[in-house]
């Protein structure tokens, strides 16, 4: 990797480095050059004013620290660094001349966090994807620097939403002295129209709006842009079948059959059944029939459920089904259906009533202060996701050649 011309806004970032300044930030579009310039000017600052000192360089786990900032940084060519990494004390020693600098890998994924950086004094403290850590270990981390009088904040994020205490507390407080820098892909000079165009194709809804536009705004109103477009009379004559499941017991349970051929999915039948509604609690095998039903005349190659469903998984193994545990992460699960749909790779057969339903029904929980969907009209939904989240982001990546940017 090289780095030969920087545009306007990531020059903004190396004056940071040698300006009075205490605290930048860099928030705004994915692929838009702010990481890897600030890793470089975060750590040419620390090394041409400090010497056998610590810093930390924060992720919301080590893994994303390294994957994100240590090893491009570490391939950036005609570094004037010698740089050595320490897997067991993840702990990046730096020499430049006669100088040497420590730079320990934390990550802030949840509250307990805080623990892990306790102990240390620090110069400086770079915050990568600072929106996905927690306020208590972002509060810790900026502790430790306070016995340096120049010590400086370097935080960058992708936008959330406007009540997230980050942006509420650092980027909309007037008070707090910053330097607050604000990036679109348009600031990155190794992207062209053609790379743009392909990392849009990516996103849609309010994913969109935030990593591609780089705005904090609110998940709201329904989860995905679903309509005509998204429906099918035809059915694909061959390709591989595959059943995707929510189980409910006196919650709905849904069931949906799945025809794929490439990069492309058809949900062709699917089963649906509310047990509240019907005042009847069905049993795992009363299940086991349903889905055997449904699958009757094709070759299912898989059948994916939710993996707390056990003694599920369990009845439908003795009835000789093939199961793959889902994937269930749910917002990279709507992250990835949203994108599927927009881009045509699922398809609903219009036979599909119940599920055509909750498409639009399903709705984000717009006074929640995460990003949280109603637990309503979701039974569907969360197959689909499942399904996408398990199968078909393999399927896409491979017809596509797929560079995972989400986060």
């Amino acid at each position: 990797m090289q780095i030969e011309k920087f545009s306007k806004k990531q020059g903004e970032i190396l004056k940071f480095a040698y300006s009075d300044e205490g605290v930048l930030i860099c928030d705004g579009a994915v692929r838009s050059g702010k990481t890897i310039v600030m890793s470089f000017a975060f750590v040419l600052w620390a090394m041409d004013n400090f010497d056998k000192t610590n810093f930390a360089i924060c992720g919301k786990t080590v893994s994303n620290a390294e994957r994100n900032i240590l090893r491009p940084f570490q391939q950036i060519e005609g570094m004037p660094f010698k740089m050595q990494y320490k897997i067991s004390t993840r702990m990046l020693t730096v020499r430049c001349a006669d100088r040497e600098n420590y730079f320990y890998l934390f990550g802030g994924k949840d509250e307990s966090s805080q623990a892990l950086i306790q102990g240390l004094t620090l110069a400086g403290v770079l915050f990568d994807e600072v929106a996905l850590m927690p306020k208590s270990f972002v509060d810790q981390a900026i502790a430790r620097t306070l016995s340096f009088k120049n010590a400086k904040l370097w935080f960058n994020c992708n936008p959330e939403s406007p009540n997230h205490w980050f942006y509420k507390e650092w980027i909309t407080d007037d008070k707090k002295q910053k330097k607050h820098l604000h990036f679109l892909m348009r600031d990155n000079p190794i992207l062209g129209d053609a790379e743009i165009a392909r990392a849009e194709s990516f996103f849609a809804g309010v994913f969109y709006q935030r990593f591609i536009l780089g705005e904090w705004v609110l998940s709201e109103g329904l989860v995905y842009d679903f309509g005509e477009d998204n429906i099918v009379d035809e059915i694909p004559a061959n390709g591989e079948y595959y059943i995707s499941i929510d189980y409910g017991t006196m919650n709905p349970f849904s069931a949906g059959l799945w025809c794929v051929l490439g990069d492309k999915a058809t949900r062709i039948k699917e089963y649906y059944y509310n047990g509240r509604e019907k005042a009847v609690q069905r049993t795992d095998e009363d299940y086991c029939d349903s889905v055997e039903e449904l699958a009757n005349g094709y070759n299912i190659r898989q059948v994916i459920v939710d993996p707390s469903a056990a003694s599920f998984i369990a009845a439908l193994r003795r009835r000789g089904f093939t199961i793959r545990k889902a994937n269930n992460d749910v917002l990279d699960g709507i992250r990835r259906t949203a994108v599927y749909l927009k881009n045509g790779n699922i398809k609903i057969h219009r036979s599909c009533v119940d599920s055509i339903a909750e498409f639009g029904l399903y709705r984000w929980d717009d006074k929640a202060t995460a990003d949280t969907v109603i637990k309503e009209n979701d039974h569907a939904m969360d197959d689909i996701r499942y399904f996408c989240n398990t199968i078909m982001k393999n399927k896409v990546r491979k017809e596509s050649n797929y560079t995972p940017i989400f986060m």
